[in-house]
This record gives C-alpha cells, structure tokens and sequence, in this order.
C-alpha cells in the first residue's frame, strides 16, 4: 500500500551535510515508490545552515524549509516539523547523517507491521561516555510509560503514524520531548536494529551543560521518580533518625551516660540537613516547571518558512495543502 511520508530534520549548524544527506534519503525514498516530503527545521545555529536549505528547497520541490527564531533546541524543532507535516508517516532522523537513510525501508517495513511507532536502534553506539549517560538517564525516565524494553531502543531514528500528534496537538510547554509525547497516542511501541556511521563532518551540538540540562528537564518535566526518590530518602532517613534515637536512649539508660562528641551530633545534623535540601531542591525543580508552564510560553516560534512549490512530474512530492500551524 502506498503511504506518503513527511522527513523532518533538525538542523544545527549542519551546512556541510545537508546537501550529501538529502542526495542519499531521496535515493533511498525513491526507491519506496511512496510520495515524499522533506522538513528541515533550522533551530538557529548561527551558520549558513538556513541559506543551504533554501538552496537546495529551490532544487527540489520535495524540500520544505523551516527557520525557528532562536535557539529552541533539538526536540522543540521536532515538534514544529510534526505539526507541520502532511504525510501519512513521519520519519524523523538526525542532520549529522550518523543515522543512515538506507535503513529507512527496515523502520518502515516493521510500522507496516501494526505498530505506530517504530525506532532505529543502533547496533553500536557511537556517541561520548557524557553523551550516552545523559541517554541512559533518559531512558530511565521513559520506562514508566514505554516499558523497560521499549525504552532501551529509543533513539532520535524514529517512524511513526502521522496521527498520533492529534494527542499533543494543545500541548504548549517549553519543555519538549517527542518520545513522551509519542506515549500519550499510543502503546505501541517496536523497534529494530540499524547501523549507526560515525559523524565524518562538525561536531555534536550538545555540550556538557545541555546534556546536563536536558537530563534534569526529562527527569522533572515529564516523570515523577525525582518525587519517588524524595520520598523514599526521606523514608530512609526517617528510619535511622529513629534508630539514633533509640540508640541514644538506650545508652542513657543502660550505660547511665549521654553519646559523648560534638563530631557524631554535627555528622547527624549535616546529613539530615543535606537530605532535606535535596528534597527542596527536588520540589523547586517541580515549581519551575509549573511556573514556567503558567506562563504560556510556547515550544517555538517560526521565524521564515520556504514557499510551498508545486510538484514536479518528475518528483514524488506530496501536493501542496493548506496547514494551521499551532
């Protein structure tokens, strides 16, 4: 059965790749006989990456080009192009060409399966040690709504049913995560093994302070184990405050004499305190994200968008619709 699908890409600083990258996904794209759109979303990054896509929107009307007005970051990006596509499925990969366009038809061929949503997950990871444990802590996050298998194969190579955007069509938050968001339209999650190249050209747009700050942003904006860690700490030391207490009385009583040390009851004193700064840590996290939430702030702003061309005979575009962008 032929389906048309809608290839959205998040650019970052990725002028030199873009030209070799839609070369190879329209060989592999055509090879499908399926009707075809490719959305790269420009978040910003400073360089020539905006004039390449419009270079290359002009060369092939099969190409549509999105320009954010700042820096919104990788998944916010993703949202605009998912509002925005016109497919009856959505492939979204990375601009680095780290994820091999080859490998589309796999994704594809196990969707057609009965699944909605279907990730490429690499054989072997080729990403730094920061890198992949801001991805593991991800993952862990995932697994109350994904499951533990689904979320271990969750990676930004991804197919899925165009329809399942409709269950975060309202969704305006700053904090953006696809993956999640996938969760709230379905169940149904598969995945299967892709090669993964290594990145030949730039270098990777996250740096330690983003890795950082996309892991607590998981972590608290989109799942309550922070909550459940707080309250299991304070569980814990709960406990022990009990037995330090039942300690201490019972040396007064059987011994005739008080715990003798300034040391023991300042090590006491700092630990407890420590455990419930942390906790109060933990709860500003939640505030801020509420008060973030309060302000309406939306996931992104467009800035320029390429024209919609008309399908050449010789292309496989999907005609030109009219749009509402959220």
């Amino acid at each position: 059965m032929s389906v048309s699908l809608s290839v959205i890409i998040p650019c970052y600083r990725s002028q030199a790749t873009l030209p070799e990258l839609l070369r190879r996904l329209a060989n592999a794209l055509d090879a499908t006989k399926n009707p075809f759109e490719v959305i790269f979303v420009e978040d910003c990054g400073g360089d020539d990456t905006w004039q390449v896509i419009q270079e290359l929107a002009r060369q092939d009307a099969r190409v549509r080009g999105i320009k954010l007005a700042r820096n919104y970051g990788q998944h916010n990006a993703l949202l605009c192009g998912i509002r925005a596509a016109r497919g009856d499925i959505i492939v979204t990969i990375d601009d680095d060409l780290q994820n091999p366009p080859e490998e589309i038809h796999k994704l594809l061929d196990k969707l057609h399966e009965g699944h909605d949503v279907v990730y490429g997950s690499p054989q072997a990871e080729t990403h730094g040690f920061l890198r992949n444990q801001a991805s593991r802590i991800t993952k862990l996050a995932l697994q109350g709504t994904m499951g533990v298998e689904s979320a271990s194969k969750v990676s930004a190579f991804r197919v899925f049913r165009t329809r399942l955007r409709n269950a975060f069509e309202a969704y305006r938050s700053p904090s953006v995560n696809i993956d999640v968001l996938l969760t709230w339209g379905t169940t149904s999650f598969s995945s299967v093994n892709v090669r993964q190249d290594d990145r030949l050209i730039g270098d990777s747009g996250y740096s330690l302070k983003k890795l950082i700050n996309h892991a607590i942003n998981m972590m608290t904006g989109f799942s309550v184990l922070p909550l459940q860690i707080a309250s299991l700490l304070g569980i814990t030391f709960g406990a022990l405050g009990m037995l330090v207490l039942t300690y201490v009385v019972g040396r007064y009583f059987i011994a005739g004499s008080a715990v003798p040390g300034f040391t023991f009851i300042a090590s006491i004193v700092a630990i407890f305190s420590g455990v419930q700064l942390f906790a109060l840590g933990i709860f500003g996290e939640y505030l801020a994200r509420m008060h973030f939430r309060s302000m309406e702030r939306p996931p992104y702003t467009l800035l320029h968008e390429t024209p919609l061309a008309e399908a050449t005979p010789s292309s496989t575009a999907i005609p030109p619709v009219h749009v509402s962008q959220s």
